[in-house]
């Protein structure tokens, strides 16, 4: 294909071509010279009439394409120079009008974009609560007020993070909201960052939540640090008033329980039905009230850092087992089969025997409360890399996908019989043993407790070896 330039030049040659051809023809016709003459005048006329048709079409468009070049390369100040108001003149106008629309609509994009961006660093800095962005590979892009006078220099140094106290946490979160592409709250002890500004500790629980665009790709992390230093005051001192007070009451609740117990079997003489009925229901709700205040004692010892963990190298079967055995009456009663699941040879466990044996006594006592008879409950443990995870599971009721969130919480409600503290003692057993729980369940098929413990370290033993 031919562009313009080409075809006018082609044409112009060709009518050229035509023009000296029919002066030649009738020179040769006429013979005439004086005619031949004016055929080749006519022939040099013709030719300089097409060499300035040429120059005068091709000169304005090669203009024009000039012009709307630079507009189109962004120069949206360039202008098309037209005096006249032909044809070319009104592309001119037009090419000049697109320019100023471009030049506006950029203008305001560019206006618009800055005031959100100003308005959502207003924001940002407006937050109480100390905030951290960063991109998608996890450097970190802006900091509010908060931040910075908690990170200091490091709030501008991704690197110095790693030596700030809770840095490492802090990298450690948006490492995995970027790895996991999900939200990371870390909960317990372990996400508690210590905090230094000035003379003041605080202390800050980590939430990093992944930022996507329409269109679900990964943009970065907003990281958040809840300032939860009012709150653990308040739960230390809550902590400390219930140990207190469950030590205060330990005594008389002792006395009150050894005098039913005389009075039931029969040491003050004998029981009316009456009677003996009510010093039964009495002498249950003191052992009740007596479970109750050693689940206070104890959440409240591994909350203070009381507790003593006495670590030991334990096999899962026997662990199992001998929840199975404690619990093999109860069960039996209720027509409720207990099956153990689980390789003899699994690897050695590193925790404390007490602490494991609540946490299984715990769990069985909600398992065997709420599966029917003819139920079943298994009790099975596996190797996991560096864990070992066991798991409790049974086909009861179930629990409703609302009470799930709050089920390791104090007083969760979960037993009706219970003390509520169960549950919550159980995870701080475990996390304080250097393993995590979790729950499954749905309302109808039953509930399954998995809780992991590390393997116990393979201890290396130098015998002698004697030379000669």
């Amino acid at each position: 294909m031919l562009n313009l330039s080409q075809r006018l030049i082609l044409g112009c040659v060709l009518l050229s071509a035509f023009t000296v051809g029919l002066a030649i023809a009738a020179r040769h016709a006429l013979s005439g010279a004086g005619l031949g003459r004016l055929s080749l005048a006519f022939a040099a006329v013709s030719l300089l009439t097409c060499a300035g048709t040429i120059f005068l079409v091709l000169r304005p468009i090669h203009m024009l394409s000039r012009d709307a070049k630079s507009i189109a390369q962004g120069n949206l100040e360039h202008r098309v120079e037209w005096n006249s108001r032909d044809d070319f003149g009104v592309i001119a106008s037009e090419l000049n009008r697109i320019a100023v629309r471009l030049r506006d609509l950029r203008d305001s994009e560019a206006g618009r974009k800055q005031m959100e961006f100003q308005l959502s660093d207003a924001v940002l800095q407006s937050i109480f609560e100390p905030i951290i962005v960063t991109d998608a590979k996890g450097h970190v892009l802006k900091v509010n007020q908060a931040a910075a006078e908690i990170l200091g220099e490091a709030a501008a140094d991704r690197m110095a993070l790693t030596t700030t106290p809770g840095g490492e946490k802090i990298l450690s979160a948006i490492r995995d909201a970027v790895s996991l592409q999900k939200p990371v709250a870390a909960e317990g002890d372990a996400a508690l960052l210590p905090m230094r500004i000035g003379k003041q500790a605080r202390s800050y629980r980590l939430r990093t939540m992944p930022m996507r665009d329409s269109e679900g790709r990964l943009l970065g992390t907003v990281t958040t640090l809840e300032d939860v230093t009012s709150l653990q005051d308040t739960d230390r001192f809550k902590t400390q008033f219930i140990a207190i007070a469950s030590r205060k009451l330990r005594d008389p609740l002792l006395q009150l329980r050894r005098g039913l117990y005389a009075l039931g079997q029969g040491f003050g003489g004998p029981l009316e039905l009456l009677q003996a009925e009510l010093v039964a229901a009495a002498s249950n709700e003191s052992e009740k009230l007596n479970d109750l205040m050693a689940d206070l004692i104890e959440v409240a010892e591994l909350d203070t850092g009381k507790r003593e963990l006495h670590l030991d190298r334990l096999r899962p079967l026997p662990l199992l087992n001998e929840a199975r055995d404690r619990f093999c009456e109860e069960a039996s009663e209720k027509r409720i089969r207990v099956e153990v699941r689980a390789f003899a040879d699994l690897s050695f466990v590193q925790a404390d025997r007490r602490a494991v044996r609540s946490i299984f006594d715990n769990l069985m006592s909600n398992a065997l409360r709420y599966t029917p008879p003819e139920g079943e409950i298994l009790l099975a443990a596996e190797e996991i890399k560096s864990f070992v995870q066991f798991t409790v599971r049974d086909t009861g009721r179930g629990i409703e996908a609302d009470r799930l969130g709050k089920l390791f919480d104090r007083f969760n409600a979960f037993s009706d019989s219970g003390t509520g503290l169960g549950l919550a003692l159980v995870r701080r057993l475990v996390e304080s043993l250097g393993g995590q729980i979790a729950v499954e369940s749905r309302l109808g098929n039953g509930t399954t407790f998995r809780f992991t413990l590390p393997v116990a370290v393979v201890e290396t033993v130098q015998h002698p070896v004697e030379v000669g």
